[in-house]
């Protein structure tokens, strides 16, 4: 392929991006071949890929998460690198359309702008309020005429645009989501504040871990810096936090509609951020016992943190609970000491960790039994809190074919879902939780050494979309999700979490909902 496509200056390009012509030409035939859709077999539900923790069981997995880690190495890893204009979209929308910077009958009366009368109405209401009146005040304008004056434009201006806060160019991270009784804190502080409860080591050490964009990493370590000593102070902890850009290596190559290489207009190759699923580059680069994963914009005040918490620590306790049991069991299988336990590792690895056991594995040998649990036990491991479907986009948890057959619980995004089958439509409308991104992970084996993730990429998951660029349409492509396919050959288990353990926001107005106030 690449005596056709590619010439001396492409080679050059790709060797500076960290990446290799293998990888690029696979890259290309995704395109061609395109990727298969999931192979639903049921929707993973309680008592059946989904399990529901009782207040016994959870007080008992709090306590022992309490008692065995703090002599572990935990670490928060939080995906921050998202800008944050989408969550005001309708606000740049609105400066767009509105021409005489009021909100005049003929917006009102359009449904598109609701959302924006919604956020004027309730300016006073968001955790920046006070730093966008003291920005537009250093200018010399004052938000309260503005309001009476229904000056609507220009308040919406000094939120999203460089003569004052910004918020339209910066991440999620870096906003004010929260106030206080005499203080606000951004998104970024408040994980800061919840990873003080669960991620506290013995040496009251907190380990925290945030994927930026590199045009955003100064702003981090800015406000980083800012506030880091209050808390100490205040939870009598060290902060350890450190920062990960998304390789450029991960990045994908585009295409034109003809699965050619779409070239900028200096005939260069044209590269795209390869989604989170990249992450799973900077997540293998961490050497630590146990992860927690939550996106950046799932977070809520210090009156609501008790629930995330303690579901927080029973997922970690589980995790720790069933690595201990593994390791045992791998330990057992190398020295073959397992003749009397074989059966009750079955049993294990079929009802705690959802290990599909193959028609005919009672017919093998000892020694071929041995090395199907051994390969299937000695993996990677996590544990992902699901919450009741009520109508949240986002994927859910099934039980899925993959191409060699095997049957695996999943997280599957309804874009890996084909719309024209009806069968697995069906299926898909029938799943009884979704995927709040709320994960802890065991990366580590039974010797203590950390696993190569890339092993356990299931590289045919990816996503293919159509965008466009300098007027033409190209096509896309995502790699494997973090939380999808990236992580498709792991052990899982599914487990129940209350919703109010999810908050997210995705525009600007779920900062009114009554848990981020």
């Amino acid at each position: 392929m690449s005596n056709n496509i590619f010439n001396t200056k492409d080679l050059s390009q790709i060797s500076d991006r960290g990446s290799d012509l293998q990888t690029v030409e696979q890259q290309i035939e995704n395109f061609k071949k395109e990727f298969p859709f999931a192979d639903l077999q049921k929707a993973a539900t309680i008592g059946d890929g989904v399990l529901k923790l009782k207040e016994p069981e959870l007080d008992t997995l709090k306590a022992y998460y309490n008692r065995e880690s703090p002599s572990k190495k935990v670490l928060k890893f939080v995906p921050a690198s998202g800008a944050a204009s989408r969550m005001f979209k309708n606000l740049f929308n609105y400066l767009e359309e509105s021409q005489a910077g009021k909100l005049k009958d003929e917006l009102l009366g359009d449904k598109s702008f609701n959302s924006v009368y919604n956020f004027v109405s309730n300016i006073t209401k968001f955790a920046f309020f006070n730093s966008l009146e003291e920005a537009m005040s250093k200018e010399g304008k004052s938000l309260e005429s503005m309001l009476q004056d229904e000056e609507y434009s220009i308040l919406i201006d000094y939120l999203l645009n460089k003569n004052g806060l910004d918020y339209g160019s910066l991440p999620k991270g870096l906003l004010e989501f929260h106030r206080y009784f005499d203080t606000s804190r951004l998104a970024m502080e408040e994980h800061l504040v919840e990873g003080t409860f669960y991620c506290r080591s013995e040496n009251d050490q907190a380990l925290l871990h945030f994927t930026v964009s590199p045009e955003h990493l100064e702003k981090f370590k800015e406000q980083l810096n800012r506030v880091l000593k209050k808390y100490e102070e205040k939870f009598g902890i060290t902060y350890v936090v450190n920062f990960s850009m998304q390789k450029a290596s991960t990045d994908t190559i585009a295409v034109n509609m003809e699965n050619k290489p779409f070239r900028e207009k200096d005939g260069g190759l044209l590269f795209r951020p390869g989604g989170h699923g990249a992450l799973i580059e900077n997540l293998s680069d961490l050497d630590t016992d146990v992860i927690f994963i939550k996106n950046i914009d799932n977070i809520v005040p210090d009156r609501l943190k008790e629930t995330t918490v303690l579901y927080k620590k029973a997922i970690g306790g589980l995790l720790l609970k069933l690595q201990a049991t593994t390791f045992n069991y791998l330990n057992e299988l190398e020295k073959k000491n397992d003749d009397g336990s074989i059966d009750q590792i079955i049993k294990f690895a079929q009802t705690d960790l959802n290990i599909n056991i193959p028609p005919g594995f009672n017919g093998k040998s000892i020694d071929e039994k041995r090395e199907f649990l051994f390969k299937h036990l000695n993996r990677p491991i996590r544990i992902c809190g699901m919450v009741k479907n009520e109508g949240e986009p986002g994927g859910g948890p099934f039980w899925v074919k993959n191409t060699q057959g095997e049957t695996s619980l999943q997280i599957v995004e309804s874009s890996q879902v084909d719309s024209d089958n009806p069968d697995q439509l069906n299926i898909m409308k029938s799943a009884t939780h979704f995927n709040p991104v709320d994960l802890v992970c065991g990366t580590k084996n039974y010797k203590n050494e950390k696993f190569d993730l890339h092993k356990y990429v299931d590289p045919e998951t990816g996503f293919i979309s159509i965008k466009s660029k300098d007027g033409k349409n190209l096509k896309a492509q995502e790699l494997p999700g973090l939380w999808n396919g990236a992580m498709a050959n792991w052990i899982t288990v599914f487990v129940e979490v209350p919703i109010i353990t999810f908050n997210p926001v995705k525009t600007v107005n779920d900062l009114l909902r009554e848990q981020h106030q």
